[in-house]
């Protein structure tokens, strides 16, 4: 109550105060008498002061809730903390004020971090009553100035919203804004609060789902590395059978090898990369055992150079394709093949090809193609961008299946991922 009365009553004394001096200047400089037409015109000041004020005070109680100093006034200044760089700050304001009502003349520097924009004003009560209508325009209140302003910080920025009158200071003594101010104020308090959550749903949605992504990639190359395929594991066991009778040396190096494979094969706790010199131990154990089923109808050549071997390699892929390789390519093909395994250096990090001279591409061979896709799906959840994996025709004939990861790793590896 004291301050709405004190905001009343400092308004009243500028009005008086102006019709005092306007007083002297009409009897001392003009000559002329003060007639009553004077002071009843004084009169309909202070009646015009009440109540503007009034009217002024009621309206900030419904935005604001309460009329203190800082309400009441006719310019407005709000600092927001934003929790991103100061150019994605800056788009989140620029694109907030081009949103905002009636707002014209928006003038943005991206460099200096600066936004002007200004704003047609409606008038609350001016439209009804004609005498503060015309008041208003007289002293040109007619538009409101926004200024906003970001302060970068390290990690973060702060914002400087001011939002006044288009008139100079002085007036506010004279001329209230109906809290139109406090309302752009407010507004743009609001909608860049807005913005900023939606951000953040948006990137814990995307978390999420990256998240539940990984998560499932990792169940995935848990059943891949659970799984051996049964027509394997009974051809690999019928075969050391025979052997064990006729060729017991053979038997027992198959047998070896279909142990190691199988040490290979099981399933990791976590979800954590290989290196090419493991997953080509696994390659080779199952080779070996095919070599020995297949005996001369298989071939097998390998160029890995030793300084490659330590490279992170993600776990069974290199498997994947040389079984892809056997069952569609050289198995079905009457005199058998060869089957490569290379790897070399090249600008995007390291190359593993696995290539064959088999069937090739053909309705006969393909098969569900799942294979593959999980190699894609599991290449872009490790690496995203940074790894490749492309498969082409070989000559003369068969196909050739290249992977491409980066020699360091990916940026962060999947076992960091929070599974909670």
């Amino acid at each position: 109550m004291k301050t709405s009365l004190s905001f009343i009553a400092r308004r009243a004394f500028a009005w008086i105060a102006m019709f005092i001096v306007l007083l002297i200047f009409w009897t001392s400089i003009l000559g002329f008498r003060a007639t009553w037409p004077l002071f009843a015109g004084a009169l309909l000041v202070v009646i015009f002061v009440i109540t503007t004020s009034t009217s002024h005070l009621r309206r900030i109680r419904l935005i604001a809730g309460n009329a203190d100093a800082s309400t009441l006034a006719n310019r407005q200044r709000r600092q927001i903390e934003m929790p991103f760089e100061a150019d994605e700050a800056f788009g989140i304001v620029n694109a907030t004020i081009r949103e905002l009502p009636r707002a014209t003349e928006i003038e943005s520097a991206r460099d200096s971090l600066q936004i002007r924009a200004k704003v047609q004003r409606v008038d609350a009560y001016g439209a009804a009553v004609p005498l503060l209508e015309q008041m208003s325009k007289t002293f040109g209140m007619q538009r409101d100035l926004v200024f906003i302003s970001v302060t970068p910080r390290e990690g973060s920025c702060s914002v400087t919203v001011i939002c006044e009158p288009e008139n100079g200071a002085w007036s506010d003594l004279f001329v209230v804004d109906d809290g139109v101010n406090l309302e752009n104020a407010e507004a743009i308090t609001r909608a860049i609060s807005r913005r900023i959550a939606e951000r953040r749903r948006n990137e814990q949605a995307s978390t999420k789902e990256t998240v539940t992504e990984k998560e499932l990639a990792v169940a995935k190359l848990g059943l891949l590395h659970a799984q051996v395929e049964p027509h394997f594991l009974y051809n690999t066991l019928g075969s050391a059978k025979y052997l064990i009778k006729s060729d017991p040396v053979r038997a027992e190096e198959m047998l070896d090898n279909l142990i190691l494979y199988l040490r290979h094969s099981l399933p990791r706790t976590d979800d954590s990369l290989s290196t090419i010199a493991e997953e080509l131990e696994r390659a080779r154990a199952y080779l070996d055992i095919l070599q020995i089923r297949m005996g001369a109808r298989l071939r097998t050549q390998i160029a890995v150079p030793d300084a490659l071997k330590s490279v992170p390699f993600p776990t069974m892929m290199l498997q994947t394709l040389v079984e892809n390789s056997i069952k569609h390519g050289l198995e079905p093909k009457t005199g058998g093949g060869t089957i490569w395994i290379l790897a070399r250096p090249n600008e995007h990090g390291v190359a593993v090809t696995v290539a064959d001279d088999g069937r090739g591409f053909s309705t006969e061979t393909a098969g569900t193609g799942i294979g593959l896709k999980n190699v894609r799906e599991r290449l872009r959840l490790a690496y995203g961008g940074e790894a490749s994996f492309n498969i082409v025709a070989n000559f003369p004939a068969g196909i050739a299946a290249t992977i491409t990861v980066p020699a360091a790793g990916p940026k962060s590896d999947p076992k960091e991922v929070n599974h909670e």
